[in-house]
């Protein structure tokens, strides 16, 4: 991760300490970089992510799919077989 400080220096432990804020903050992102501003008495933290990884689902024969590899045979077949308008 890539810490920016812009501002007054602050030490490393409080750095550390914003860090660590943040990765309890948002446990469930991938944080990609972390900007430090201090101003005086007051400090700003703005967090940049990692893109989430995106996965299609369509709507096939009546079920929300997103791949075709858990149907059975006759599933595959329907869907095979099922007239595809085009817009």
């Amino acid at each position: 991760m890539v810490v920016n400080v812009i501002g007054e220096q602050i030490p490393q432990e409080e750095i550390d300490a914003y860090v660590d804020y943040g990765k309890k903050k948002y446990s469930d992102r991938n944080i990609r970089s972390m900007t430090v501003t201090v101003d005086g008495e007051f400090v700003d933290l703005k967090y940049e992510f990692d893109d989430v990884p995106f996965d299609r689902i369509r709507r096939i024969t009546g079920y929300l799919v997103g791949t075709l590899d858990r149907f059975n045979n006759g599933k595959r077949a329907e869907e095979h077989d099922r007239v595809k308008h085009s817009v």
